[in-house]
Order: C-alpha cells, then structure tokens, then sequence
C-alpha cells in the first residue's frame, strides 16, 4: 500500500472516529461500515493487509494498554470465571462452530472448519468496555469482561495454530494438543514475567517520566516478539510461546507497579495510551471495511450459489450470538444445582434467577423450596470470593458482550491460500467472508444494541457507593494514624536538619490536613483538602515526605484488599496533583 494512502487512511478514519464519538455511536463499527461503503467506490486502490502486521504491531499494543487498566487483584479474585469464559468458552465456541461450517461448507475439512471455528471465538471487549465505562457498570462485571479479552486472544491463537497445523498435514493426538497450549501458555507466562519484573525494577533508578513512557511503550513488543521466537523441540518444532500471553502477563506486572512509579510518568502515559489505542482500533478496523469489497468479489466469483453463502453467513453468526449465552446460564445453572448439593459450603450472596424461580413455582414450606433458600445466598457465579458474584442481569449484559474484532480479522487474513503440498486451502475465500461477517454481524447486532440493554436492566451495583465511602473512611483512618507517628518519629531529625521555626510551620500545616481527614472521615470521605500557601523549600520537602508516606499507605491499603484498583486510582490523582502543585509553586518560585 502507498504511503499517502496510509496516511490518508489513518486521517479518514480517526475523523470518522471522532464524528462517532461526538454523537455516541460505536466508533468501531462505524469506521468498518463507512469503510466498506468506500470500498466499493470505482477506481479505489486496492488494500491488502500484512497479518503479520497486525499480529507483531497493532494487537501488542492493545492487549497491553487493557491490561495496564486491570487490577491484579481483582483479576485473581475473578480467576475462576475469567478462565472459564477466556478459555473454556473459546473451545466450545470453536467447537459448535466447525461443526456447523463442517455440516453447512460442501468442501469443508474438519482441520479447516476448526481454524474458522478459531477464528471467530474470541470476543474483543474493546467496544464493551467502552460501553460499560460510559455506563457505569459493576467493577466486578468489568474485571471479567476485561480479563476475558486479555485471555482469551492467547487460547484462541493456540487453536487456531494447531488447526492450521493439522490442516497442514500434521498429525496430534489429544495429549498433544494439550502439551502444546501448556507449552505456549508457559512461554508466555515466563517472557511476560520478565520483562513486567525488568522493567519496574529499571524504573526504580531511572526516573526520567520521558524515557520510562518509551521503553514502556516498547514492552509490548520486545515481550510478544521474544516469546514467539521461542519454538517447542522434535515434533512441536512448528509451535511457540504465546506473544500475546507474555504481552498480558508483561502488563499486569507493570500495571500493578505502576502507582509505585513517579507521578509524571502516570500523568503522561496515560494519555499517551489513550491516543494509541484510538489511533490503531481507527486504522485497523479502516483497512478492514476497505478489504470488504475484494473478498465478496472474490467468494461470489466461486462456485458456491449466493444462497447457500447467505445461510453459511447467517447460520455461523446466530450459531456465534447464542454459544456465548448458552454457556454462561448453563454455568450458572450447574453452579446453582453444586450448591443445593454442598450446602454447608458458605459460598456469594445474592439470590440467583433461579433460586427466585423456585421460590415462587414450589409450595410454601416444602423441602424443594427449603433447599432453593437455603442455597439462596451460596451460590457462586463466575467468582472466587464474597464480593463478585454477578447478579442474573449482570449475567444477561456478559451473555451479549461478545462483539467480534481486529483479531478475528487478523486470523482470517492469516490463514494461508494453499496448503504446503500447494493444493487449496479448503474453502479459504467463504473463511474470510464468515469472518468479515461475523465480525460486522456482532458489531451491529450487539454493538448496537448492548447500551439499550444496559439502561433497560438497569444494571449497576448499588452498594458500591457505600464500600467506596467505608474504604475512604479506613483509608483517611490509616492515614491520620501513621501520618501522627510519621512526624512523631521524624520531628526531631527535622528540627536538627530544618530548625525550628521551619519545622513548626510545616507541623502546622500537617496538622491542618490531619483535621481535615477528621472532618472528611465524619463526611464519608467527601471533601477536598485545602491547599497550602508555604512557600519555602524546606517545608516543600517535608510536605514531599508526608505525599509519599500518603501514596504508600494507599498502596498498603490496596495490597491488604481494602480498596479497589478503580478508586485507588482515584484517590491517587488527588495526591499526584497535590504533588504536581507543589512542583508548580516551586518552579513558579525559581523562575522569578
């Protein structure tokens, strides 16, 4: 592709994105629509996209930004249902899917209905968590929809590189699919390790937020493209780590650091990512609108009747839409059905659909209805822990989250056109029509309508005001009591090092801003801290310490469970700000 029509393309599709954005409507979806519609304009140069490109330059980036925004800890305590839906969920979904291309694609092998069953699986929640921010859905719901789509790009890459192996000629047996994503999976785990450790470590001493923001920019890439070159020895010699794991893992590590990091390097990576992530989902999902028109030619030119490509199409997509929620309330249900067996096992409040269900349909008093109570409150739904389980609406807005994206495309255009014996690649042009149409297919269909959803349900936590206020309160709490033994125990290096006078102004100022945390934990954690007009340096450095005995004690609070990663990091912006104040005032001072 020329260099002007990048350009171009890139200029086009970020304007499209901000015209959607500025009205509310999914960016994604109309950039691939406006896009395609181009596509068909005569005279219109011809895109093709490198899958490579994709895979090594656009897809490293966006996995590691999300998982940048995921709390480690919640991420663990949602384990349970983020693996089921990151990987359980991608193998059924690949399995129902073969079967029906298989059924439906006169000339479809099993290896190849299995690389489009690959294909398709897994969900991009980038356009769902866009969703579920504007809309302000449950912490809980968003650290399994996040967690999903950090997961489940590795298992279905696996799949998918085992079917075309197989496709290929390769002969595995079950224990060798199952080492072979063991292998993958712990390539991953290790390089992602790696470089999450090396680079919070080199951040400790390098302390310049330019550099930190480019090397951390960099990660994604060296941590994708290390682990991919590491093969599996004899007969897996064709397979390697997972890129995209090690990118996740890499990630995580450093998101979790990251509050232990400067504040200027916080207050510039973030919008830095946020401009990344907008420009690559702009450019990625331009090309794809513009491929549109050749593989339609292309398909419509083979020997398949229209008819029978619109019903493969159709059937895939519906097949696509209803796996997901299927296996969700089938999970759900058999968690039910495990607790009115176990109940001695104290298991998540909150009663269930069909706990209500019973409820309602049993006589009064009668030993079904005695069980349905008693397992009311012990039933655990795609959580680990007390404070997660998803609620039967919560449920219905996971069940419709499951909109296709640049993976599914970047697969799809991967999947070679002959086979190593230079004999086609089975029904490789309907592959990536079924791809193209999925993918638009979820957009549109749950792109569009998953915010009405939302509204309808009336989906959000309504206790999470209340444990935000009560952690405000144990933090302020924390705080005002360390803080106190914090300047008992350095007041009298203080005095010897400032002198008395500066150290008397400066435990003024402190104990105003402890009077204020009284008043902010008798409030519930409302309030703003007033600002202080002192002006010398040496109280500038004292007021420096207490900011970061402040930032550590958050940090501890987080660690210890007591806060989510979500307000942490609201909280950590008033004292980054306070501290980038300071900053100011002393530059300000110095200039003049």
């Amino acid at each position: 592709m020329h260099s002007l029509t990048i350009i171009a393309l890139v200029m086009g599709a970020v304007l499209v994105t901000a015209i959607a954005r500025r009205f509310g409507w999914p960016a994604p979806l109309v950039v691939t629509l406006a896009a395609a519609a181009l596509s068909f304009l005569p005279g219109l140069p011809q895109v093709e996209i490198d899958p490579e490109i994709i895979l090594t330059l656009v897809l490293p980036p966006l996995l590691y930004s999300s998982a940048l925004n995921v709390s480690v800890i919640s991420f663990r305590r949602n384990l349970r249902g983020i693996t089921m839906l990151g990987v359980v969920l991608v193998v059924v979904t690949t399995a129902a899917v073969a079967w029906v291309s298989y059924t439906l694609i006169p000339d479809m092998t099993w290896a190849g209905a299995f690389v489009l069953g690959a294909i398709v699986a897994p969900p991009d929640a980038v356009s769902a968590t866009a969703v579920g921010r504007k809309l302000a859905l449950p912490r809980r719901l968003m650290t399994v929809m996040l967690g999903e789509s950090l997961i489940n790009d590795a298992s279905s890459l696996t799949l998918f590189r085992v079917a075309l192996a197989v496709a290929g000629g390769l002969t595995l047996s079950l224990w060798a699919d199952v080492g072979v994503f063991l292998f993958t999976v712990a390539i991953g785990v290790v390089f992602g390790l790696f470089f999450g450790w090396s680079f919070n470590w080199g951040r400790r001493w390098l302390r310049d937020p330019v550099i930190e923001s480019i090397v951390s920019f960099l990660v994604p890439f060296f941590a994708y493209i290390a682990a991919e070159q590491v093969h599996g020895p004899g007969t897996f010699a064709t397979f390697h780590g997972s890129g995209v794991l090690a990118v996740v893992v890499a990630g995580l590590v450093i998101g979790h650091r990251l509050p232990s990091a400067g504040y200027r390097a916080r207050l510039q990576e973030q919008p830095l990512w946020n401009a990344i992530d907008t420009l690559l989902e702009a450019a990625v999902f331009g090309m794809i609108g513009l491929q549109l028109n050749s593989i339609v030619i292309s398909v419509l030119s083979g020997p398949r009747s229209t008819r029978d490509l619109v019903i493969t199409m159709l059937v895939v997509l519906v097949t696509v839409i209803l796996v997901r929620p299927l296996f969700i309330f089938a999970s759900a249900g058999l968690a039910w059905i495990l607790a009115l067996l176990r109940p001695d096992r104290r298991e998540a409040e909150g009663p269930t659909l069909f706990t209500k269900s019973i409820t309602v349909i049993t006589p009064k008093g009668s030993g079904l209805q005695r069980m349905a109570l008693r397992a009311k409150n012990r039933i655990r739904l795609f959580s680990s822990d007390n404070t997660s389980a998803l609620t039967f609406k919560e449920l219905l807005v996971l069940s419709w989250s499951g909109m296709r994206g640049v993976l599914t495309i970047a697969a799809a255009i991967s999947v070679p056109a002959t086979l190593p014996d230079n004999t086609p690649f089975p029904a490789h042009d309907t592959i990536l029509l079924v791809a193209f149409t999925v993918t638009i297919g979820t957009l549109l269909l749950q792109g569009l309508t998953l915010p009405r959803l939302i509204r309808v349900l009336n989906v959000h936590d309504s206790a999470q005001a209340r444990r935000d206020a009560l952690a405000r309160q144990r933090l302020l709490r924390s705080t005002l009591k360390q803080a106190t033994e914090f300047v008992k125990s350095k007041e009298g290096s203080w005095r010897t090092k400032y002198g008395d006078a500066t150290v008397d102004r400066a435990i003024t100022v402190i104990g105003r801003r402890m009077a204020t945390f009284e008043r902010q934990i008798q409030e519930s954690g409302a309030g703003a801290e007033p600002g202080s007009t002192l002006q010398t340096r040496h109280v500038s450095d004292l007021r420096r310490q207490v900011i970061k005995a402040r930032r550590e004690i958050l940090l501890q609070e987080r660690d210890n469970g007591n806060l989510d990663e979500e307000l942490m990091t609201e909280i950590l912006h008033s004292i980054d700000a306070e501290e980038f104040s300071l900053d100011a005032q002393e530059h300000s001072r110095t200039s003049l």
